[in-house]
C-alpha cells in the first residue's frame, strides 16, 4: 500500500494516510455550450479498517454518482425544476434513471442548505396523490413560505398526528396561528395538548370561497334543468365563467357572463352576492365583520338559493376560525397555501407516471426554494 496524500473513506469517512489501488476514470462535466465535457481524474481506493472492505475514496467534488461532477448534479437539478426528467433526459443524452437520481442529489442538498424548520405561523392541507381519494399532508411555513412537511397516510388524525411527532414538542409548542380549511381532523389534531393548544385556527379564505363557488354551481344547475329550450343555451357551459372574477375573463368570457347575467334573474342575484362576499376579509374588526356577514345573509330571503343558504349556515358555525382574520397578528398571506398547491399540481402533471413517492416529497418541499 503506498503511502501518500490523506484519503478518506467513501463509505465512513475515516481518514487514511495509505491507499490500496488507483485508476483513471471518465467524469463527466458541466458542457461547455452544446459540447459534452470529460474530466480524466485519479481515483484512489481504500482498504478501510473500519469498514472492514476496500472503498473508493471520498471526493467532494464528485456526485453520488461517481461519473458524474457535484456541479453537474446540480445543473441536472436545475434543470428538473422547470422540465420532465424524460426532457432533460434527452437533452444531456443520458438514461432517465441517472437524471433523477441526480435530480434527488440536488433536492436533498437544497433542503440541507434550507435548514431545519421552527415554524410560528403554518398552513396545512391536503393533496391527492393518486385516484381514488389517496391524500396527503402538505405543511408550510407561512413565514418562510415554504413547504416543511409532506407525509401521513391520509387526511386523518392520525396523519396530522405525525406532523407533530416529527417537528416535536418544543417546536409545537411555538405554533401561534394554523390556517387550514375546515376538516375536522386538523384542528383537532393541532389544539391537543401536546402538540399546540394556543394555536389560533384561521379557515383558509380559497377554501370558503371554494364552497361558495360549489353553491353557486349547484344553482346553475339547477337552472339548466329548470329551463327548456332556447333558455338553456346561455348557462350551458358556463361553469367557469360564472366561477372566476369579471377581470379575470378575457373579452370573450366578460360577453359570455353579461348576457348570461342579462338573460337569468337567479343566476345574476346568485353571482352577485358570489362576489360581494368576498368583501368579508377586508375588515378589520370582527363586530363590523359580523355585521356584514348577517347583512349578507339577510339579503337571501325570498331568493330561492337552498345551497347560498347552507353555505350561510357553514360560515355561521365555523364563525370562529373565519372572522379570526380580523386580528392583526393573523393578518398571513392567505393565497401562498393555494400557491403551493398550484406548483405541486404542475410538478403531479410533470411527473406524470411517476410512482415514487419519496421523489414527489422532495419536489414538493423543495417547489418554493431558491436554485442552488
Amino acid at each position: 500500500m503506498p503511502a501518500g496524500k490523506k484519503t478518506a473513506c467513501g463509505a465512513c469517512g475515516r481518514v487514511h494516510h495509505v491507499w490500496y489501488d488507483r485508476k483513471i476514470r471518465r467524469v463527466r462535466d458541466l458542457p461547455c455550450g452544446e459540447m459534452r465535457l470529460y474530466l480524466e481524474v485519479e481515483i484512489r481506493r481504500v482498504d478501510c479498517k473500519k469498514c472492514g472492505k476496500v472503498k473508493q475514496e471520498k471526493l467532494d467534488w464528485l456526485a453520488d454518482n461517481p461519473f458524474y461532477t457535484t456541479r453537474f448534479a446540480f445543473f441536472v437539478g436545475r434543470r428538473c425544476r422547470t422540465m420532465t426528467i424524460k426532457d432533460v433526459a434527452e437533452e444531456t443524452r443520458l438514461d432517465w434513471k441517472t437524471i433523477k437520481d441526480l435530480d434527488v442529489q440536488y433536492m436533498r442538498e437544497q433542503l440541507r442548505r434550507a435548514g431545519t424548520p421552527a415554524p410560528k405561523v403554518v398552513g396545512i392541507d391536503e393533496i391527492s396523490i393518486r385516484k381514488g381519494h389517496t391524500y396527503r399532508i402538505v405543511v408550510s411555513d407561512l413565514e418562510r413560505r415554504r413547504p416543511i412537511w409532506f407525509g401521513g397516510k391520509d387526511r386523518s388524525e392520525e396523519s396530522m398526528d405525525e406532523f407533530y411527532k416529527w417537528l416535536g414538542l418544543s417546536k409545537s409548542k411555538k405554533i401561534r396561528l394554523a390556517v387550514m380549511d375546515m376538516w375536522k381532523a386538523f384542528r383537532h389534531s393541532t389544539l391537543k395538548p401536546e402538540h399546540a393548544p394556543h394555536a389560533a385556527i384561521l379557515f383558509d379564505k380559497f377554501h370558503v370561497l371554494r364552497h361558495l363557488g360549489e353553491a353557486l354551481d349547484k344553482v346553475r344547475k339547477a337552472e339548466y334543468y329548470r329551463l327548456t329550450g332556447k333558455d338553456r343555451r346561455f348557462i350551458k357551459g358556463q361553469k367557469y365563467t360564472l366561477l372566476s372574477h369579471r377581470e379575470n375573463l378575457k373579452p370573450d368570457g366578460r360577453r359570455s357572463l353579461r348576457l348570461l347575467l342579462k338573460a337569468n334573474r337567479r343566476l345574476n342575484t346568485a353571482y352577485i352576492l358570489k362576489e360581494e362576499f368576498g368583501k368579508l376579509w377586508d375588515y378589520e374588526r370582527e363586530g363590523w365583520a359580523r355585521r356584514f356577514f348577517e347583512n349578507w345573509r339577510a339579503s337571501l330571503k325570498w331568493q330561492r338559493l337552498k345551497p347560498y343558504e347552507k353555505f350561510a349556515k357553514m360560515i355561521d358555525r365555523h364563525w370562529d376560525g373565519i372572522a379570526a382574520y380580523c386580528q392583526p397578528e393573523n393578518k398571513v398571506a392567505l393565497g401562498f397555501v393555494e400557491g403551493v398547491n398550484n406548483k405541486i399540481r404542475v410538478i403531479q402533471r410533470r411527473s406524470y407516471g411517476l410512482r415514487d413517492e419519496e421523489y414527489l416529497r422532495l419536489k414538493v418541499l423543495t417547489c418554493m426554494l431558491d436554485p442552488i
